[in-house]
């Protein structure tokens, strides 16, 4: 069976007020627009066209969320734990309410995500950048109190990724953290221009924000289109700007580490953050052929780009699956032969027993389904 699928954006304040707004093809609403959730999540289940929501059609199981995100500002600083760290931050914490702003785990599953870029540029920060760059950079600041004592801690022995965002999301770091961020401010760098470029103007965002100095250790990651990341668990991360196709598992476990008002715990945060410096890959649309398989490590989801240009283009698929259109005009078929147009910025639920749709149309299509 098929159910379309709908739901109004989230108004959270770092949205786009335009980007959602041309997908769609409508005049603007005039308030930023972040997320349109199509899923079964209890904060905002999607609106099925019969008047119910999709919770109602499979009682809250499904085990991932997907998302059209758009940003206008940078998103917070985050990191999402292991199901094993989940399930023990879920049990320490039983005793305060869900909705308790100090809360850290809110269910006791993780939340690895995948994002694609739908914007002819995405911007994000992943992961950490190995020390040896980041000193680098690092010269292009100058040598004020404050970036000598970055310096210094990365200089150092042992974990001197986890000992600096310690430092920096300490309380105790202000002083040398408006110093450095001054310092951003009058960078030069000819090796990492478009870095420095970006922390500045995260910081124009966020003044005074020890965050913004974390991102400062970040690697700066521009995806086009059809590109994309998986974020794992354990990996810092934040999205700064663009519109994107973003699937995880069902879960709002989020550690914060800058960049917001929200509740901020630096000892929860480090004890789930992974500080292996590296590069994220990038996943990048398939050169041949219409379908594009963004692979990942999880079972909780999978994702294909499949981009049409006419005909009838069957695919197997293992439900519960959803078809989100993202560009032109398709329409989906399931095992009754009937028919659905996706209007662009919606979707199409096919229930299990669905095992195979077809799409038709020209246009562009993301379709997301359980892992294997």
């Amino acid at each position: 069976m098929l159910l379309p699928l709908s739901n109004v954006p989230r108004d959270y304040a770092w949205g786009s007020t335009s980007l959602l707004a041309e997908l769609e093809g409508r005049e603007p609403s005039g308030a930023p627009e972040a997320e349109v959730w199509f899923g079964d999540h209890p904060g905002d289940p999607a609106d099925v066209a019969d008047g119910t929501t999709l919770d109602a059609v499979t009682g809250g199981t499904l085990p991932y969320l997907l998302k059209l995100l758009a940003a206008a500002d940078p998103l917070s600083i985050q990191v999402h734990p292991t199901v094993a760290q989940a399930r023990e931050g879920w049990a320490r914490e039983s005793h305060l309410a869900v909705d308790d702003p100090t809360r850290n785990y809110r269910d006791d599953n993780h939340k690895p995500e995948l994002i694609v870029a739908l914007s002819e540029r995405f911007e994000a920060l992943g992961g950490l950048r190995p020390v040896a760059d980041t000193l680098r950079l690092l010269e292009g600041l100058g040598d004020s109190d404050g970036v000598v004592a970055l310096r210094t801690r990365l200089s150092g022995d042992g974990d001197v990724l986890r000992d600096a965002v310690a430092w920096l999301l300490s309380g105790s770091a202000q002083r040398e953290v408006d110093d450095i961020i001054r310092a951003v401010d009058a960078a030069s760098s000819e090796e990492f221009a478009e870095e420095i470029a970006a922390v500045r103007s995260i910081a124009s965002r966020n003044q005074g924000d020890p965050g913004v100095v974390v991102a400062l250790l970040m690697n700066f990651i521009v995806l086009r289109r059809g590109e994309g990341i998986f974020l794992r668990a354990g990996l810092l991360h934040a999205y700064v700007s663009g519109l994107g196709v973003e699937i995880m598992a069902a879960s709002d476990n989020v550690l914060r580490g800058g960049l917001t008002p929200k509740h901020i715990d630096v000892p929860e945060l480090l004890s789930v953050l992974d500080t292996t410096p590296g590069v994220v890959p990038v996943l990048r649309p398939a050169a041949d052929g219409p379908v594009t398989a963004y692979p990942v490590d999880v079972p909780d989801f999978s994702l294909r780009r499949v981009a049409l240009e006419g005909g009838r283009l069957p695919l197997d698929v293992s439900g519960p699956a959803m078809a989100l259109v993202t560009a032109g005009r398709v329409d989906v078929e399931g095992a009754d032969g009937v028919a659905v147009t996706v209007p662009v910025g919606e979707a199409v639920f096919a229930t299990a027993d669905e095992t195979a749709l077809v799409l038709s149309g020209t246009g562009e299509v993301f379709l997301a389904q359980p892992g294997a």
